[in-house]
């Protein structure tokens, strides 16, 4: 059976390029798209994916607050793909994993100008891994 994707990113560039990144892999399935964390919260429920890719950058709600909202009241793992979580960004890393995230990783800028295959290796794999985690619910505090 194909891991449940759900994909929550505001660039529709960057959102078009990790579905076809995910879609590539048989093992995985892009069963939702939404734009901001807000409407990335009423999927959840609706859907109730395997796997969540947030960005952290969004209008609506940030990356962070629907990690936290999502750890919360659905616990799903949490990949959060975003130019914000980059090896410098110390302070975001480590927040959104004490909110809950299971993984993070870097929108690489080359990608953004075509997908690069290393990234798409990168992506499957860390899906993958994140379907067979098993994560619990993080009170909101």
């Amino acid at each position: 059976m194909a891991i449940r994707v759900l994909l929550v990113e505001d660039s529709a560039v960057a959102m078009n390029i990790y579905e076809k990144m995910l879609n590539s892999s048989p093992h995985i399935e892009v069963i939702g798209k939404a734009g901001d964390g807000k409407q990335g919260l009423e999927f959840v429920s609706q859907l109730n994916p395997d796997v969540i890719c947030t960005d952290l950058q969004m209008p609506q709600m940030d990356g962070l607050e629907f990690t936290k909202q999502v750890m919360a009241h659905h616990p799903t793992p949490i990949l959060v793909l975003s130019n914000a979580v980059q090896k410098s960004d110390i302070d975001n890393i480590y927040e959104v994993m004490k909110a809950g995230a299971v993984d993070v990783m870097a929108k690489p800028q080359t990608a953004m100008g075509g997908s690069s295959e290393s990234m798409q290796n990168e992506l499957v794999v860390k899906i993958r891994v994140l379907a067979t985690k098993k994560v619990k619910a993080i009170p909101l505090g």
